[in-house]
């Protein structure tokens, strides 16, 4: 291969991974319910988690407002945190309205994790709205638009998973920028024979 255009290739993989990775950082620095697509009806696993961003405080407060149509079915135990739901309704017809994890103590770049099973009733886009509180008294409301600094956590119900929606290719896109760019280095240094990268 043309030695300008190995290079030329390199240097777009280059480009196209460091945005993916980028992409990939602006997404995890904010509250994420996942997985992001599920499909509607059924019971599934979600992970709730929120990163702790502020220097020299702790994460010590969680509160997740559900969703109309969002249904919580029973939690994984989150050691380390008290956990307390605000319901409505008696016995079967009892519906979680609200739920707050406290007695936590999550420092700076780590996460507050919670996982619970539930359910969604229709096809179509949830909302969540989740309440930060740090050790020093500050809070971070997660509820904006998807363009704001803190934006409400959001996942799609689907009523089938045959068709990707744009979400997930955007994760396979993603996927695929960065393993073509590591294979691209990979065989980069291997050509070169254990030289160093100018």
């Amino acid at each position: 291969m043309n030695p300008l255009r190995a290079k030329t290739r390199l240097a777009v993989l280059l480009i196209v991974g460091g945005a993916a990775l980028a992409l990939a950082g602006s997404v995890f620095a904010h509250a994420v319910v996942s997985p992001p697509v599920v499909v509607s009806k059924k019971g599934q696993f979600f992970t709730l988690a929120v990163p702790t961003e502020k220097a020299n405080a702790a994460t010590t407060k969680v509160e997740l407002t559900l969703p109309s149509g969002f249904s919580i079915d029973s939690f994984a135990p989150a050691p380390g945190w008290k956990r307390d739901a605000q319901t409505t309704g008696t016995g079967a017809n009892t519906v979680i309205q609200k739920v707050t994890w406290s007695g936590g103590n999550v420092p700076t770049e780590e996460d507050a994790v919670f996982q619970f099973l539930a359910s969604t009733d229709a096809a179509k886009t949830y909302a969540f709205t989740v309440r930060q509180t740090y050790s020093d008294g500050s809070v971070v409301d997660w509820s904006g638009p998807e363009s704001a600094d803190t934006p409400a956590p959001t996942i799609e119900a689907k009523s089938s998973l045959g068709g990707g929606g744009s979400k997930t290719l955007g994760i396979v896109a993603l996927a695929l920028a960065v393993l073509a760019l590591v294979v691209a280095v990979a065989g980069l240094i291997g050509k070169s024979g254990g030289r160093t990268l100018a």
